[in-house]
C-alpha cells in the first residue's frame, strides 16, 4: 500500500480558501472604485480560515504580491513608496484573522472587518503622510487623515475611506459566505 506523501495542509480545504484568496487578489486588477479591493477581506479570510499560521500569513502575502506584481506590469501603480505600510498592515489584519479563527461567526466577521478596514486606514494614511505626500508636521498628518473621510472632505480622496469599509465587507461576505456555502455541500471542507 503507497502511503501519502502530500504535506498534510495540502487538503481541500486549504486549497478551497488557497484558490478563494487568489481569485480575489486577482479583482484587484478590474476596474473598482478606489479603495473598493479586497485587501482587508483577503488577510482576515486566510487568517481566520487556516488551519496553519504560517498558511494564514504567507498565502495572502503571496496573492497580494501577485496582484501588485500584475498591476505594476499593466499600469504602473503596483509598486509603491507607501508599499511596506500596507503590507504591514496587511500582516495585522492577519492577526486579528487569527484571533477570530475558533470563533468566526457573523458579528465577530462584520466587527473584525469593521477593525480591519479602520487599522489599514491608519496605518496607510501615517504612510502617506511619512513618505510626504501631505505636509509635515501635525497639520499635515492630521489633514492626510480628514482629507480622507467622506463628509469631511469634497475631494475623490474622501471615498477612499468609505470605500475601504464596503470594499472589506463585500468581500468578507463573498469570501466567508463561498467556504460556509461550500462546507454545506462538501464534507472535505468542514476539517481545518
Amino acid at each position: 500500500m503507497k502511503s501519502d506523501t502530500r504535506p498534510s495542509f495540502f487538503t481541500p480545504r486549504f486549497l478551497f480558501i488557497t484558490c478563494a484568496i487568489l481569485i480575489a487578489a486577482l479583482t484587484r486588477v478590474l476596474p473598482h472604485p478606489p479603495n473598493f479591493t479586497p485587501i482587508g477581506a483577503m488577510a482576515l479570510f486566510g487568517g481566520a480560515c487556516f488551519a496553519n499560521k504560517k498558511m494564514a500569513i504567507i498565502i495572502p502575502l503571496l496573492a497580494m504580491f501577485i496582484s501588485d506584481s500584475i498591476l505594476q506590469l499593466i499600469s504602473g501603480i503596483g509598486f509603491h513608496n507607501t508599499m511596506i505600510y500596507v503590507y504591514a498592515s496587511f500582516v495585522l489584519i492577519t492577526f486579528i484573522g487569527i484571533y477570530i479563527r475558533n470563533n468566526s461567526k457573523a458579528g465577530n466577521i462584520i466587527l473584525a472587518s469593521l477593525i480591519s478596514s479602520v487599522l489599514f486606514f491608519v496605518i496607510t494614511n501615517f504612510g502617506v503622510w511619512a513618505a510626504g505626500g501631505f505636509a509635515m508636521g501635525m497639520r499635515g498628518l492630521l489633514n492626510t487623515y480628514l482629507i480622507a473621510i467622506p463628509f469631511y472632505s469634497n475631494s475623490i480622496f474622501g471615498n477612499f475611506f468609505a470605500n475601504t469599509i464596503i470594499g472589506d465587507m463585500f468581500y468578507c461576505g463573498i469570501l466567508f459566505g463561498s467556504l460556509y456555502f461550500a462546507k454545506s455541500k462538501f464534507l472535505a471542507l468542514r476539517a481545518a
